[in-house]
């Protein structure tokens, strides 16, 4: 169980990692990386799902 709270932040590192792309990209080229942009994102949701669910889960294995 412990490796799931490592993966879960393993999401806010490559939220960070494509925010990053997408920054560098716009300062660069002026364009918007916006598959960068979508996946970062979707990390930070990602996060934010797991750990929501893992705190449910493990609050449903201690009332038991």
């Amino acid at each position: 169980m412990k490796y799931a709270k490592f993966f879960q932040y393993a999401y806010l590192v490559f939220a960070a990692l494509f925010l990053y792309d997408v920054v560098a990209k716009w300062l660069n080229t002026g364009e918007i990386a916006y598959a960068s942009l979508i996946l970062g994102v979707l990390a930070v949701f990602m996060f934010f799902f797991k750990r929501k669910f893992s705190k449910k889960f493990q609050d449903r294995n201690q009332s038991n």
